[in-house]
């Protein structure tokens, strides 16, 4: 919702300007969500539906986030494995205004619902099974697990890091988002630069958060605004951290008694882009724009899409899933290069 609520004030007008506004036409099907042109009937938007990742409603406003391929990519059955590593996905939002902003919402939230009866049609599983209100009732059953909140309340956790280096020497670190569904939007220690002041200190690991520098919070900043202020410690030669001491790698449970009932997240090539708001699996912990590692103990790196969404859509009980967030998972692979601050 802050993400939300953050893209509306980036393109809002300046005071007592007029906001710039097209009237559109808006398609949604259980396929897909298209934007029209009300005027032209040109396609200015349009997503599949799977590549939606957060919508919320705020007054007025209607705000919808979606992955987004870069152009060339090819597609997650490609078998083509002499290709280089495939592109990050852009995520893209879009702003509506409309006195329907609500009902929008709950629509698109409708066509999520029809096209996940039609995923069990599809799978063998029969949509009468699932009585109506049986989903949400499991749902009352079930705590909410995140590791992470045990985590940050344990104090031997959190520290106070003091790191001396040379004025105009980098900190010598390269840092990530947490994630959505992170329960401490902030970034994370994803390299530490060889014989850099950070790591000479030994006060840092890999999956570290880190929660203000020199008294400046970092929590809830975008990535860019964070690179910024780590950037700007150059010159001086004394760097104060709070951080929250983590491992790289996030564990999540989801438990499921049946295939029956919906897990409530979409992957692509291992990667979780969407999360059903409420569902078991964000009670389960797991975030958005995370790498899943491994699924009941198994080791997914190397899997095809296909297995891995064999084996989520078949997998019941307590599942164990291990991920992190895809950015450190493709510095720590050699698929991206770090880029050291």
């Amino acid at each position: 919702m802050a993400q939300a609520q953050e893209a509306v004030d980036r393109i809002k007008a300046p005071e007592g300007e007029s906001q710039p506004m097209t009237e559109v036409d808006l398609f949604i099907s259980t396929q897909r969500i298209k934007v029209l042109s009300t005027d032209t009937q040109e396609a200015m938007m349009d997503h599949s539906l799977q590549m939606i990742s957060y919508i919320a409603d705020i007054g007025n406003i209607l705000v919808l986030m979606a992955r987004r391929k870069p152009a060339g990519r090819k597609s997650a059955d490609s078998t083509d494995s002499s290709a280089a590593p495939p592109k990050k996905c852009w995520m893209i939002c879009h702003v509506f205004s409309s006195e329907d902003a609500q009902i929008i919402a709950q629509a698109i939230g409708q066509a999520f619902g029809v096209a996940y009866q039609q995923f069990l049609y599809t799978n063998g599983i029969k949509a009468c099974d699932l009585k109506p209100g049986e989903y949400s009732d499991y749902l009352g059953t079930q705590e909410l697990y995140n590791g992470d909140l045990v985590h940050f309340s344990r104090s031997e956790n959190i520290r106070e890091v003091c790191i001396t280096k040379k004025a105009g020497e980098i900190l010598g670190l390269a840092i990530v988002e947490s994630g959505w569904g992170s329960i401490l939007p902030t970034v994370v220690v994803a390299n530490l630069l060889h014989g850099g002041p950070a790591e000479r200190s030994g006060e840092l690991s890999i999956g570290d958060r880190i929660m203000s520098v020199n008294g400046t919070s970092l929590v809830g900043l975008p990535i860019a605004t964070c690179q910024s202020i780590i950037r700007d410690l150059k010159n001086l030669s004394m760097i104060k951290l709070s951080i929250v001491h983590c491992p790289p790698v996030t564990m999540a449970i989801i438990k499921r008694p049946d295939p029956k009932y919906q897990l409530g997240f979409s992957v692509e090539d291992g990667i979780i882009c969407s999360l059903m708001r409420g569902g078991i699996a964000e009670r389960g912990g797991i975030r958005v724009g995370h790498r899943i590692i491994e699924i009941n103990g198994q080791s997914v790196v190397a899997t095809p899409h296909e297995k891995i969404i064999n084996i989520l859509s078949n997998a019941v009980g307590e599942i164990h899933l291990k991920t992190m967030p895809t950015s450190t998972y493709r510095l720590l692979t050699g698929l991206d290069q770090p880029v050291f601050l």
